[in-house]
Order: C-alpha cells, then structure tokens, then sequence
C-alpha cells in the first residue's frame, strides 16, 4: 500500500525524488537523530518544512516510512515561539535536556535491534523531526521482499517488550506506525489537538469523492487510539470538501493517526470509488458554545466540590459574625429584658404600688452551707486573679451543691460569664439533637442542624455519581469544633472589649494584655463534666480539647464540676504538663446539716404578715417539740444536700423526722433494687451482673467502707473487675475515693442515705437469700471449672510414659487445688441448701 500510494503521488506531480538524492540530503542530518548527536544547527528549519523545504517527503520503489511518537516533548513549539528563541537556531539547551543518548529515544538504535531480533533485512537512511508534534519521520529501505507491515508488526513488539519511557513521559512509552499515506510537513505555527477534521478530496481534478461513513473512518483510524466520538458533516451542509471529525481520547493518537492517514488514497475496493478518494486531514480546535454547561453536567466530581467550597466560604462570611454577635450576646446577656437597669427600675417603681407577694426562695438555708464553704469560694476567687493557665476542677457527689458554690458564691460578682451543662449534649439522640444541644449552650445561632441530614443525602447521591465525597455534609465532630470554635472567637472579643485606649498599658498586643489581665477574662463554667462518660468520650474530649486552647491563650479561665473521681484521666491528655486547680466538696457535717434543715423549715414562716394582734411570729423550730429527732435522723440521712432538703419539705408536709427518714430509706431501698438489681436482669447491654452489684451492697451493708484491692480480689469480681466497680460509680451506686497519690483506694456507698437503704435490704431474709443463693451459684461455676482444668491436667499428665517423677510436685499441687475446690463447692451447696429451706418457707 505504501509503495503504491508513493508512485501514484510521484506519477500525478512528478516530484519524485531518487533515492541518492534522499540519501546525500538526509545524511547531512542524520546525525539530528539517528546518529545520537542531537546537535541542532541551521538544517531544523529545513527540516521541519520538508524536503527542499516543499511540505511533503518523497520515496522510491523499496523504500518506506515510519513514524515514532513521544521522541520530543509535547508542545515544545511554544517554546521554540517564544520572542527570544528562534526556529532557525533553537536554543542550545536542547542539545542536552532531549539528546537521544541520554534519553534513550535514538531511533537508529531501535530499528537495529528490532529488525536484528526479527531477522529483517532493513536499513534506516535517514530522520525527520517534527518538534511540535513529539516525533520523528524515519525512512528505511528494503530488499523489496519484506512488506512494511512485517518491519511495522517486528518494531511494535520491540517497543512493547522493551519500552522506551524518557524523562518527559515516564508513563507513556514511544509507539511506531507505519506512514500509509503522504503526510504534510510544515513549520506553521499550529499546535496539535485531539481532534482531526478529515476531508474527502478527488484523487484527479474532475473526478468525484466519496464522503465515507463512521463505519469506514472507524475501521480505517480506530488502529491509532481509542477514539471519543466520530462526527459526520451535517446532510444539508453545502460546505466543501466534505468533511469529518475524529475525537481522539488522547492528543498522541491524534498526532500518530494525523501523520500516517494524512494522504492516503482510498481504492474502490476499500470504498472510495473508482478513481478513488484522498483524506486529507488537520488538527481542529474544538469550540463548546455551552462549555459552562457542558462541565457542570460532565465533570461533578470537580464541579460539585468547587460548589461545595464556595458554599462554605459564603457561610462563613456571612453566618460566623453573625453567630459569634449571638455568642457574645449570651454571655454578656445584651438581649435578656430582666438584666436592663431599665427593666429594673420600672419594676422596683410598680412594687411600690402593687402589694405583690414575694417568691419563696427555694435556696433558703444555703447561707449556713457557704459559711461552712467559705474557703473554698475564697479559695476559687483567689485563682480567677492568677495567671496560672490551668483547669479549676470542683469535684464532689451529685447534690453536694457544686453548681451554686460555684455561680452563685465564687462567681456572684463576675460580670462575663459562660455555663456550658454537658448533661443536655451527652443525653441528645442523634447528631440534630446533639448539634442543637450544644449550640443551645452556648446561644450559637441560626444553627441549620436539618440542614445536616439533606446536605448528607445530598453527598450520598453526589458520591454516589462522581465516585469521591463532595464535603457538602460535615460530621458530628466538624459540627460541634465549629461552635466551640465561634464561641472561643466570641470570648476573646469580650475580654478585648474592656481594653481602652488611656490604659497605661494600652501599647501591649492583645495576646500580651490577656496575659496580663486575668481578672478581665470570662468564666467558662462546664457543668456535669463526665457525666455517663462511658458513653460520650467523643464529646468530653473534644470538650476537654477546646477548654485547653482558652486556657493557655489567656482567653478564659475554665472551672469544671463533675461527680466522676477519676477526671484527671481525660483532663490531662488535654493538658499533660499542668497541674490542676481542684477542690473537692464533701458532705455537710451533721451541725451544717441540722442548721440548713432548721433554715428550711423557719423560711416560709419568715415572709408571712405579722399577727393582728401584734404577737411575734412563731417559727417551726421554736414551736416543734420534734425536732429533737433531727440529731438521730441526720446520722442516718447523712450531709448531702438534695436528701437533706428532701427531708425538710416532708417535714413542712406535717411528717415527724424520724417517718421522714425511714421513708426517705425505703424510697432509697426500693429505688437500688430497681435500678441495681432487678432493673438490669432484662438488658442486653448490662455492664455489671446482679451476684456483683449485691456483693457491694451486702458488704457496704456491714462496713461504711471496702478496700478497693480486696473487692478486686473476690471470685464475683475476677472478669472485667475494675470496669464492673466504675461502671457502678458511674451509676452512683458506690464512690470510689482515691488515695493522695491519685489511685483508687476506698469504696464507698453512692450517698450516705445509702448505708440505712443497704441495711433494710440485708435484712430481708427472703431477698437476701434469693441474692447469696445466686452468689454462691456462681461461685460453684467458678469451682467446678477450676476442678475441670486441674482433672483435665492430671489426665494429660497420666497419660507420660514413665511419669516422670519430676512431675510429683505438679501432680500434688494439681491435687491439692482440686480438694480445695472440692471443699469449697461442699461448703457453698451446705449454705445453699440453707437458702433454700428459707425461699421454701418464707414469701
């Protein structure tokens, strides 16, 4: 095919050139490629326009042509078309960035092994270039008995076995085609792209063309690359010559298919008609008129994440200021009507003149407790003046008063002050419920938490299409940082608001002034800290996290009340190299104890009008003659202030002290065996059994305290001992107390009116019966499975040839523990049986 499409163009223009003259010309060039020189010099210009500067490579009967792609770098042309370079002496850099030698593109070398591997008589006379194009003409010539597709079939296995990758292109090797037609050589500034215009042109003037289908054009091109798309010549187009379009999926093929098909002559047997029909082809610039369009519907998965970015950027210009001025609103309390001096004086001008009643204050006797706490409200007022960057922990059971010691006492007189209750946050079902939880502390608004759910479905459908997350949705995580984050912003204005400009130390940055004055930071409060910590960590860390970064900017001081004993553990992976401000908070003694139970009942009394006969008002403490129960009652009910207020109202209600007491013990009674006891005996998700959480009871019964080693130590507690004891801490049945140095050491009942509540439990025969019988139950697992192992052991041991009598000591351990089990499960079904009898005769 190739010899005859030569001699058909040579016979029609008569521009044929011999094979000597190819010769003398291409051997004073050869050295540009196939000698390995690389050196560019005045022939580049000639060469890239062809021979004798003509456009257009001739050949004789034997001889063909070959093209190599990926020999040069794509694009090259612009920069061979820069102002300073010149295309008649390129830049001398080139000689050694692309020199063939060292970049293993030497085509010479090539065609010299491949034709040596395959036995093929071939001889290359002469290179080409084609800069802009990446590649190279090579013509060769034969003996006239090999066909160019054997040379082309022997190169492409060649490359294919041994690729040549250079340095510009270390993922795409050179590939090599035979050149059918007679292609164009120029040295016009045109650039190649993927797609080809191919037009159907008259092989002799006068003649006609065929303009050939997609079928055809496939079959004929489809051999260079993986074509895109084949677009025909509208019918009424009236355009001529008729013409095509061939998308190539890469530029390459598009260059390869260009230089091979460019002139090639269609015969009437492959369709083109009787005189036959030239493809004349050119690189077509590929213009969309919807282009915009056309991206957002075929490129998602760059469109979508552009649009995602500029939603949230536009969030953030316009929602954060807006959140952090609602922020800083609830601190400051701007927006609340009751805290206006204006408010509060047309309140004190209409009580004048309205006789309404005043409210009963429901913290009447507290005045006794923060007399008792007075150091240690000093104490917290003393570090909110310090610069020490550190957490202020208040650590004490739920109902020891930590909340009011703190807000009410300590922090009465601070102006900025910011209560975050992790209690709403932790409990929250969902991540809606937890956003809105948590920005409803801190007063972050709007907050589009449904927003949440859609922009998730949203970024399901997108993955779904595009394959990669598109970041329309956020996590829980991202959520929650993002409102810690505004307030932290809103915090540090606050604290910089009260800087003047006359201050003397006004020429301090705003890092220096906060550092300097830490009695103008606000307060963060962070109320029931760890509470159910087993199943919020995701939330007291990042919490913890985020208390941190206040602390050591100088931005707030941060106090954490939690019940948890054991919140240095999470605290200090917050801040690891400080040591904590902590104050832990007991129970009231019995005379504190017996001074705010008096304040609560005489506290109604104090607030009704005086007698009409002008007699002095009679308080309850004066009048009761019971009263004189409370000392035994409080030793019973202990000093924490939720049981002692419980049993002041009963009180008020007409109780005597000592009913209220043992009514109070009997609601603790049946509130342990619902909650502890018979409560958990249907939960899949239990982390304590019901033979563990009577052992406490029953030993807490007895001792106002236990060793916490020795509970460990119990055969109830042998699997997952030290979870089992937190898990009933949490669940404030015990408190755990730790010793100076930080370890557990003590355990103790939940609250003090437990210790009665254990006792009337322990006294129930049937109920305590029914408790041990299941302790000792498991205990005769624990025993039998003990003897399993040892007779297990000592029949492996049975079975050693000789018995060794170095295995006599083992054997009479193994034998020793087996009668001690023995003994032990004797012992337990004799106290079994005696459990029983009592199950059977009593109800």
């Amino acid at each position: 095919m190739i010899s005859r499409t030569t001699r058909h163009h040579a016979a029609r223009r008569g521009s044929v050139l011999g094979r000597d003259r190819w010769q003398g010309l291409m051997t004073r060039t050869s050295c540009v490629s196939l000698g390995g020189c690389m050196a560019f010099g005045s022939r580049y210009a000639s060469l890239q326009a062809g021979e004798e500067k003509s456009g257009h490579i001739n050949a004789g009967p034997n001889d063909g042509l070959l093209f190599f792609d990926n020999v040069f770098p794509l694009k090259i042309q612009k920069l061979l078309g820069l102002p300073l370079a010149s295309h008649d002496k390129p830049p001398g850099f080139l000689d050694r960035i692309i020199n063939p030698i060292v970049t293993g593109t030497d085509l010479r070398t090539v065609i010299q092994k491949a034709t040596a591997k395959a036995n093929i008589s071939v001889e290359a006379t002469g290179t080409l270039l084609r800069l802009k194009e990446g590649g190279a003409f090579v013509k060769f010539t034969h003996d006239g008995t090999t066909p160019a597709s054997v040379v082309e079939r022997a190169l492409k296995q060649y490359l294919k076995e041994n690729p040549v990758k250079p340095w510009w292109s270390p993922w795409r090797r050179m590939h090599v085609n035979v050149v059918k037609g007679r292609p164009w050589v120029e040295d016009l500034f045109r650039l190649p792209t993927p797609r080809l215009r191919v037009e159907f042109v008259p092989s002799e003037p006068g003649s006609e063309a065929v303009e050939l289908s997609q079928e055809q054009l496939y079959s004929f091109f489809r051999q260079y690359g993986k074509l895109q798309d084949i677009v025909a010549q509208p019918p009424d187009s009236k355009v001529l010559p008729k013409f095509a379009y061939l998308d190539y999926a890469t530029l390459s093929n598009a260059i390869m298919a260009r230089n091979c098909m460019h002139g090639y002559l269609v015969g009437e047997g492959e369709g083109g008609g009787k005189k036959g029909t030239l493809l004349r082809l050119k690189y077509e610039q590929k213009i969309k008129a919807h282009w915009i369009r056309d991206r957002l519907v075929n490129h998602p998965r760059i469109v979508i994440p552009i649009i995602a970015a500029l939603v949230a950027g536009i969030t953030v210009a316009i929602f954060d200021p807006i959140r952090t001025f609602f922020v800083k609103a609830h601190i400051t309390r701007a927006l609340h009507l009751q805290d206006s001096k204006y408010y509060k004086w047309i309140v004190g001008y209409a009580t004048d003149f309205i006789p309404w009643r005043r409210k009963v204050d429901d913290d009447s006797g507290m005045e006794v407790v923060w007399d008792d706490r007075k150091e240690n409200i000093e104490q917290i007022q003393t570090w909110l003046v310090e610069t020490a960057d550190t957490f202020i922990i208040v650590q004490g059971p739920r109902g020891s008063g930590k909340k009011e010691l703190v807000i009410d006492q300590a922090l009465k007189d601070r102006k900025h002050k910011l209560v975050i209750d992790c209690k709403p946050v932790q409990e929250a079902r969902g991540d809606s419920a937890t956003i809105n939880a948590a920005a409803a502390g801190v007063g972050y608004k709007p907050v589009f938490s449904w927003m949440n759910s859609i922009s998730g479905m949203i970024d399901m459908a997108a993955q779904g299409a595009t394959g990669v997350k598109t970041g329309f949705s956020e996590t829980l995580d991202s959520q929650l940082a993002k409102i810690w984050n505004t307030t932290g912003t809103a915090l540090r204005q606050i604290a910089l608001d009260q800087r003047h400009k006359n201050d003397k130390d006004a020429h301090l940055g705003d890092d220096e002034w906060l550092e300097a004055h830490p009695e103008k930071r606000p307060v963060v409060v962070i109320d029931n800290f760890l509470h159910k910590s087993q199943d919020g960590g995701m939330v007291y860390d990042k919490i913890a996290d985020w208390a941190a970064r206040l602390t050591t900017a100088n931005i707030a001081h941060v106090v954490f009340l939690t019940n948890d004993v054991s919140y240095s553990k999470s605290l200090s992976k917050a801040l690891p190299d400080r040591v904590f401000h902590q104050i832990p908070l007991s129970d009231c003694s019995p005379q504190v104890a017996k001074k705010y139970v008096l304040r609560h009942l005489d506290a109604d009394v104090a607030d009704d009008p005086e007698a009409k006969d002008g007699s002095e008002k009679q308080i309850p403490s004066q009048t009761r003659t019971d009263l004189d129960e409370l000392d035994r009652c409080i030793d019973l009910l202990g000093g924490r202030l939720t049981d002692l207020e419980f049993l002041a109202r009963r009180i008020k209600t007409g109780e005597t002290p000592i009913k209220a007491v043992h009514e109070i013990i009997n609601q603790s009674a049946s509130e342990i065996l619902k909650m502890y006891i018979f409560g958990i005996a249907n939960e899949d998700g239990k982390k304590w059994s019901v033979e563990q959480a009577w052992l406490v009871i029953k030993q807490l019964a007895e001792k106002d305290s236990l060793r916490y080693n020795e509970l460990l130590l119990s055969d109830v507690f042998k699997s997952g001992g030290e979870k089992t004891i937190r898990a009933l801490g949490q669940a404030e049945l015990i408190t755990i107390v730790s010793s100076p140095s930080g370890r557990p050491s003590l355990i103790k009942a939940g609250k003090p009116v437990y210790y009665p509540a254990f006792k009337r439990l322990t006294e129930d025969r049937v109920l305590k019966s029914r408790m041990d019988l299941a302790i000792l139950d498991q205990l005769v697992k624990v025993e039998n499975a003990t003897m399993e192992k040892c007779e297990a052991e000592l029949l492996r041991l049975s079975e050693i040839e000789g018995r060794p009598a170095l295995l006599a000591g083992r054997v009479q351990y193994l034998l020793e523990k087996l009668s001690k089990s023995q003994s032990k499960v004797e012992g337990y079904e004799q106290e079994m049986g005696a459990l029983k009898k009592v199950l059977g005769s009593e109800h």
